[in-house]
């Protein structure tokens, strides 16, 4: 009686065909050529009856090859990282790569454990979405001659292929439909800065706006933090009272869902109303935004085509390409909803 799939093994297939493991293994690697037709139809009939499936992963380390892809995320639960390892994982899976994930859950000191855990299971190359704090631990993997692809946000002294959102494009379209709907006292709300390139790049821009538009009276940068509800809520009923005293209503830009959620949570508990006593537009497109209040404006980032051409650069890197590096931004997208409508 044979064994189960999950347990049998060559040396299983070749007691029972009557063979060595050595010709199993030719066998199983595409050599049949160097067997007799009598012997590969008695290896082949093995195969079948144990019902035997090699590991694509002992067949890859056999050939110095793992197909393994790591990829580190700072936050999985944020929506933006979910979406984009959608389209990371759909890439590596078309082209025959798996992928691995590690997740940092916005916890400094994990960076460099996350890459070495990745690089422990000799993963070919990195797409990194991390915080940057361990610059020697991104520089170390570059030395190594691990490819490394950087998602959304760049890392000081690392000269490597970056796929991201066009930050000023996507607070120039938000600002922009802002003013349009008649609104001239914006924030920008982000969480903390903390040298982090996309969050700062959305502020120059949005701080560029500003001084390029008079029709904007005002425009104010907060940093939300979670533990710090009550500091939103303060700035939220400043940027009112400011407005007040145009006859006109503040309107946010969120830096991202997660804000988008903190600003929906601080709305409802002022017991204002979206579009009515405050002006919304969150960049990050999310499942639920067309269901909150009027339905949530957002700037929608291209997160699968984010996910995928980051996946395609770090395999053409892998596969020995040595093109100049690469800055590839994609346009956002604007979604109005009732939200950002007075």
């Amino acid at each position: 009686m044979s064994k189960s799939s999950g347990r049998n093994t060559i040396a299983d297939v070749a007691r029972h065909a009557g063979v060595s493991k050595a010709t199993v293994s030719r066998f199983l690697n595409h050599r049949e050529t160097l067997l007799s037709p009598e012997i590969a139809d008695r290896v082949a009939v093995a195969i079948a009856e144990m019902g035997y499936t090699p590991s694509p992963m002992a067949q890859a380390l056999k050939r110095g090859r793992s197909r393994l892809i790591g990829l580190v995320v700072a936050d999985i639960t944020n929506p933006y990282s979910v979406a984009v390892l959608r389209g990371v994982e759909q890439a590596c899976r078309e082209a025959g790569y798996l992928l691995m994930l590690f997740n940092l859950g916005n916890e400094i000191d994990r960076e460099s454990a996350g890459i070495r855990a990745l690089s422990s299971y000799r993963v070919e190359g990195f797409i990194l979405n991390t915080m940057g704090y361990d610059a020697g631990a991104l520089l170390e993997t570059a030395r190594q001659g691990r490819p490394i692809v950087l998602v959304d946000r760049l890392h000081q002294g690392l000269d490597v292929d970056f796929v991201s959102l066009d930050n000023q494009q996507a607070i120039y379209l938000s600002a922009r439909h802002l003013v349009d709907a008649g609104y001239e006292e914006l924030l920008l709300v982000s969480e903390p800065l903390a040298n982090i390139s996309s969050r700062i790049e959305r502020l120059t821009a949005f701080q560029a706006f500003i001084a390029e538009h008079a029709a904007v009276a005002s425009g104010t940068c907060v940093e939300s933090r979670a533990e710090e509800s009550d500091a939103l809520i303060n700035a939220l009923q400043e940027a009112r009272v400011r407005a007040q005293a145009r006859s006109t209503m503040p309107a946010v830009i969120a830096n991202n869902a997660v804000v988008t959620l903190r600003i929906v949570a601080a709305v409802a508990r002022l017991g204002w109303r979206l579009g009515k006593d405050i002006g919304l537009v969150g960049i990050d497109e999310t499942e639920w935004a067309p269901y909150v209040g009027p339905g949530i404006s957002t700037v929608l980032q291209p997160t699968a085509e984010l996910g995928r051409l980051a996946a395609q650069c770090l395999m053409q890197r892998v596969g020995g390409s040595n093109v100049p590096v690469r800055r590839v931004l994609l346009p956002g997208t604007l979604v109005a909803r009732g939200s950002s409508q007075q």
